[in-house]
């Protein structure tokens, strides 16, 4: 039974699996999208929604040392998160990323995904006009 088992190991160790998690997503918020294996962009989703939840609370000093903690490797992704990408999601109730099946990979056969933004309403509005 998996009762109360909730995250997927990766099969890495925990520090490890920390690590990846931070790097990914800090990519993600970096160049906007993210192409890896189906488990890992599960995983990268669900840190993912949560930070921007929290980051859409706004920029002040307890939001921006919360964000900070669970992403301390790179300030410019903190900044861009907290001053570009979660104004975007001010008024979304969730759902935040969107993924997109790519197939499978050639050399292992293992199923792809990538991990992209959604649009927000501001964006789409802007888009049609």
């Amino acid at each position: 039974m998996r009762h109360r088992i909730d995250r997927k190991k990766l099969n890495l160790k925990s520090s490890h699996r920390t690590a990846l998690l931070r790097n990914q997503v800090i990519h993600f918020i970096e160049n906007g999208f993210l192409q890896s294996t189906k488990p890992t962009v599960k995983e990268v989703q669900r840190m993912t929604e949560k930070l921007v939840t929290l980051a859409r609370q706004g920029t002040d000093f307890n939001v921006r040392r919360r964000v900070k903690q669970l992403l301390p490797y790179k300030e410019s992704a903190v900044v861009r998160l907290l001053k570009e990408i979660a104004p975007r999601y001010k008024n979304r109730p969730g759902g935040y990323t969107r993924t997109i099946s790519m197939g499978r990979r050639i050399s292992d056969i293992a199923p792809m995904l990538r991990l992209v933004w959604v649009e927000s309403a501001e964006t789409e509005g802007e888009a049609k006009r």
